[in-house]
């Protein structure tokens, strides 16, 4: 059985895979289209990240194709109607890169609160912007509001807490009375709430009809003034530009974004100038650690998938 991987993928798991099947690992396809529904025509198994689109196209070019692999968690690029009417399975790493995701969150909202490390570039030319930038924020007793209250929300309260923050929450499958509210310590909100009183926003939910643009200029108006917010969902859930003007008008005190609504980011767009802003690449999720984890969770779930039986040791190691 042959499997197709088209984006990176950590190098022990893919040589764990090689011991079981025909392995080709070309993680340019990404970048290549027509090379890559031409490659996946011979697959079996075929494993991505969040760039590769499975779509009906390249269900369509692949007869053969029994499981997909996602090294990650969020599965918009996957046609998730067309693997299950083809009886495909889809394999994410669920939960493998959470701690990576959390500890960005909170990396980036410590930075954006203290606002003081823009300054290498001035202090390095001789500048000395002490007093400007003497006015920072401590975490401890501000409130983050998580909006999405899954394992990787779940487990940003856990940290905030622990810089003893108030946590509020907000998730439409979660009901008040669902126990991982008390569970968490986290107090429910409605998100228009949420939005009122956090001193940080932090989005955790996937890109659907109901949450693209769900923070759109309105509700980025109804944000607490000079709060902050971090995305590293996915980009179409807040309005960029919208964001950008808030920053400019001073309305929040800064903004870190993992994920945008075009990926990579066309230069020369509404964030380009904002300030107090930090853009990065889609690497929340990613740490040697993930890395580590979400391969090694997908080879094993793909081997499973394909071989119907216990996936290879090397590949299934935690």
């Amino acid at each position: 059985m042959r499997i197709l991987i088209s984006e990176f993928m950590d190098a022990p798991a893919v040589d764990a895979l090689r011991r079981q099947f025909d392995v080709r690992y070309a993680p340019d396809l990404v970048e290549r289209r027509d090379a890559l529904l031409d490659a996946v025509r011979e697959a079996d198994g075929l494993i991505v990240r969040n760039r590769s689109r499975v779509d009906a196209a390249l269900l369509g070019a692949a007869p053969r194709l029994r499981a997909v692999g996602r090294l990650g968690v969020g599965l918009d690029n996957i046609d998730l109607d067309g693997c299950a009417a083809r009886g495909i399975a889809v394999v994410p790493a669920t939960g493998a890169n959470a701690r990576a995701v959390a500890e960005y969150v909170i990396g980036t909202l410590l930075a954006l609160l203290r606002g003081a490390y823009f300054s290498t570039a001035a202090v390095a030319a001789g500048q000395w912007p002490r007093n400007a930038l003497s006015q920072g924020l401590e975490a401890q007793d501000r409130t983050l509001g998580i909006v999405g209250f899954g394992g990787i929300g779940r487990l940003a309260a856990r940290l905030a807490r622990g810089l003893d923050m108030r946590v509020v929450g907000c998730d439409a499958a979660l009901p008040p009375d669902h126990p991982a509210w008390e569970e968490s310590g986290v107090a429910p909100l409605p998100l228009e709430a949420l939005l009122a009183q956090a001193d940080a926003v932090t989005l955790h939910l996937p890109l659907t009809p109901g949450t693209r643009g769900l923070l759109d200029a309105g509700r980025i108006a109804r944000m607490r003034p000079g709060a902050v917010l971090v995305n590293t969902s996915r980009g179409g859930i807040v309005d960029e530009a919208a964001l950008a003007d808030a920053l400019r008008a001073g309305r929040l005190r800064g903004a870190a974004l993992d994920v945008f609504d075009e990926e990579p980011l066309p230069a020369g767009g509404p964030l380009a100038d904002a300030p107090n802003l930090i853009l990065t690449p889609h690497i929340a999720g990613l740490t040697q650690e993930a890395n580590t984890r979400v391969s090694d969770m997908v080879a094993a779930g793909v081997t499973i998938a394909l071989t119907g039986g216990a996936a290879d040791s090397a590949a299934s190691a935690p």
